[in-house]
């Protein structure tokens, strides 16, 4: 495997951390009986890995003259995607893994139907983060990004 340049790693780093910030500021908490949900998504989330779509997602909106909020919070919507898509591809009905990231999946920590909701919330949220005017302040361009992401 080829080796990844100084300047290169440290990038990726300092995105894998601001998306993980980002992503855990967002994900919603509480200590209410959706306890459990919320914190099935946030397991789900923040469980480490590459965070390499998020990587191009801000490296892009640099390239455009994006400002950094707005397209950190695009980049933790396309996180959240990719995370909903790794719940569920772990599930039993998928490919019924027991571990990710060396971490117990969500459905073995919690329970199925709660990595099922947990996928479900973490999809809806993408597309919440991506209408909200702390995305984007012109609503066409909010529009666009959802329509891309559901695209």
């Amino acid at each position: 495997m080829p080796s990844v340049s100084p300047n290169l790693a440290a990038a990726m780093a300092e995105s894998v951390k601001a998306v993980a910030d980002a992503l855990g500021r967002i994900l919603p908490q509480s200590d209410f009986p959706e306890k459990k949900l919320f914190d099935a998504m946030r397991y789900g989330a923040l469980g480490g890995g590459k965070r390499l779509r998020p990587f191009l997602v801000l490296s892009s909106a640099r390239i455009f003259g994006v400002s950094d909020d707005c397209a950190l919070r695009a980049a933790a919507a396309v996180e959240c995607v990719h995370c909903y898509s790794l719940v569920h591809d772990d599930l039993p009905a998928m490919d019924n893994a027991d571990l990710r990231r060396g971490q117990p999946t969500v459905h073995k920590k919690y329970d199925e139907a709660t990595a099922v909701l947990a996928g479900d919330a973490l999809l809806t949220l993408a597309f919440e983060i991506l209408s909200d005017p702390r995305t984007h302040e012109d609503p066409q361009v909010r529009c666009k990004l959802v329509t891309a992401l559901a695209s």
